[in-house]
């Protein structure tokens, strides 16, 4: 397994994680943002101690466990692809902590996740982490699983189309973060909420 000092780790700070995206994304994971160590293995979701392949596993998205840790093989990179599963974040710089994230930063990554989307086109978006959807979309009240779409008059009633068209068609989900400092959430639990989008996207 790779091993980083905080000092090797710290590097990383800012940096950006390509998305992972192939040509028909049925459904579209989204982070919060890249931790360090995902910048350093250019892997989302790829800290030791989150759960968030070990979840897909369980939940039957993927045929096979799919270990981060040094950074996803070829491979497994294909794999995701052929399966339909991208991956992208809210905000693209690397922390150490999403915390250390402004409210500024956090819509103004939300305006850009819709402008993946409407270029993407996935069936289903699945947003990992409430509160950080709750923060870009001023969905105040909003709870976790399978959205309504919210009011057209978001980012302080910005001229858009209609509710319909703010997620190009995309049907949208809130699910737990699978981070290690979500202690709330277990393999399990997270399984079972990845489990409803997959099957709206048609990935199981």
């Amino acid at each position: 397994m790779a091993r980083f000092t905080r000092d090797e780790l710290e590097t990383y700070r800012d940096a950006e994680v390509p998305d992972l995206l192939g040509d028909d994304v049925k459904l579209l994971f989204v982070g919060i943002n890249p931790g360090l160590w995902t910048a350093a293995t250019l892997t989302h979701f790829a800290h030791p101690t989150n759960r968030f392949y070990p979840a897909l596993h369980r939940a039957g998205i993927t045929e096979h466990l799919i270990d981060p840790v040094d950074g996803m093989t070829p491979f497994d990179r294909d794999y995701m692809k052929a399966r339909g599963i991208g991956f992208t974040n809210v905000v693209r710089r690397a922390t150490a902590r999403a915390d250390e994230l402004s409210a500024e930063e956090i819509t103004e990554g939300g305006q850009q996740l819709l402008a993946t989307v409407a270029r993407v086109r996935p069936r289903v978006v699945a947003i990992a982490g409430l509160t950080v959807y709750r923060q870009a979309f001023g969905q105040k009240k909003a709870v976790a699983g399978r959205q309504e779409l919210p009011e057209p008059d978001l980012f302080g009633g910005a001229d858009l189309a209609g509710a319909s068209d703010l997620w190009s068609g995309a049907e949208l989900w809130v699910v737990p973060n699978p981070s290690g400092l979500n202690a709330r959430e277990t393999v399990d639990s997270l399984a079972q909420a990845y489990a409803g989008p997959a099957r709206a996207a048609g990935v199981i």
